[in-house]
C-alpha cells in the first residue's frame, strides 16, 4: 500500500462532486462546479493509488477576504490525519500570500480541527449566515 500524496491542484470536476457527495456535503450543479474551480485562488488534492482522496480550496478576492471551502476526506481514508495535511498545506499558502490583516473564514462541521490553526467562532461578536434560495420563493 502506498502513502497518499498532497498535490498543489484544484481537483477535477467528477472528483468534486463525488468527494462532495460520499462525505455528506451538499450536492452542487456540475457545470457550476467547473467554473468554481477555475477561479480557485489555491487548491489541493490528495491522491493514493490514482484515485482522488482529499481536496481543499482557497477562493475569495485574494486581498482582503479569503474563504476555506470544501475540505473533504474519502470516508475510508478519515482518520489518517489527511485532514490535518490539508488545512497545513492551506494555511500554509494564506501565510504567504494573504495579507496579514486580511479576514480569513470557513464553515466547518468539525470545530476542534480548525481551532487548532487559530480560528475562532464567531458568537457572541458576530453570527454567520447564509442565504437561503427558497426564501426567494417565499416573497
Amino acid at each position: 500500500m502506498t502513502q497518499p500524496v498532497l498535490t498543489e491542484q484544484t481537483v477535477s470536476a467528477e472528483d468534486f462532486i463525488r468527494l462532495r457527495e460520499i462525505t455528506g456535503l451538499s450536492p452542487r450543479p456540475a457545470d457550476a462546479v467547473a467554473r468554481g474551480l477555475a477561479a480557485s485562488l489555491y487548491g489541493v488534492r490528495i491522491d493514493d493509488e490514482g484515485k482522488t482522496v482529499g481536496m481543499g480550496r482557497i477562493i475569495g478576492d485574494g486581498a482582503l477576504n479569503f474563504d476555506i471551502v470544501d475540505v473533504a476526506v474519502d470516508p475510508a481514508y478519515q482518520g489518517q490525519g489527511l485532514g490535518r495535511l490539508i488545512m497545513n498545506a492551506l494555511m500554509a499558502w494564506l501565510q504567504a500570500n494573504a495579507p496579514r490583516d486580511s479576514y480569513i473564514t470557513l464553515m466547518g462541521d468539525v470545530p476542534e480541527l480548525y481551532e487548532k490553526y487559530g480560528f475562532r467562532l464567531t458568537r457572541p461578536r458576530s453570527e454567520g449566515m447564509f442565504y437561503d434560495w427558497s426564501a426567494s420563493d417565499r416573497r
